[in-house]
């Protein structure tokens, strides 16, 4: 049996279904009884096939192009593919969590370094809010020229 042009959209699929319906409808009035329960019991199956949408994924990796896709199975090892996709999300977020904890820890030495340079230093700490004390910074800088 030699099969049709399988590169039809669905929609002029449809348009040939319909009129190769009307064709066949045009004839069945010569038929007889039998014949005609039988074929209108053939429609109502294909009818049937034609409304049923059986949802199957794939359970490769699909490319097109330069993109890539993993889609889950239905198979035994499901979870395990489940399981096996969430890995990498799993080190995205704790690889974020380790990065603010280390900035936050620098962050925290930096400041530290900062209080303990400015008590150890020949200025007291008061002399950091009075207002003469750019005047001072400037006089110094102008010693060091």
């Amino acid at each position: 049996m030699k099969h049709a042009n399988s590169n039809l959209t669905p929609s002029s699929q449809d348009r040939f279904g319909r009129k190769l319906a009307a064709r066949l409808s045009q004839s069945t009035d010569a038929l007889p009884h039998d014949i005609s329960e039988r074929l209108r019991a053939a429609r109502m199956q294909a009818l049937d096939r034609y409304k049923q949408v059986k949802v199957t994924t794939a359970s490769t990796l699909q490319s097109n192009g330069g993109a890539a896709t993993l889609t889950f199975g239905e198979d035994d090892a499901g979870l395990w593919r489940r399981v096996a996709a969430v890995i990498p999300l799993l080190a995205l977020v704790g690889g974020l969590v380790a990065i603010q904890m280390l900035d936050s820890d620098y962050r925290a030495q930096e400041l530290a370094e900062i209080d303990s340079a400015i008590l150890t230093d020949d200025l007291p700490p008061a002399a950091y809010t009075d207002p003469g004390f750019v005047q001072f910074l400037k006089a110094r800088r102008d010693q060091a020229q």
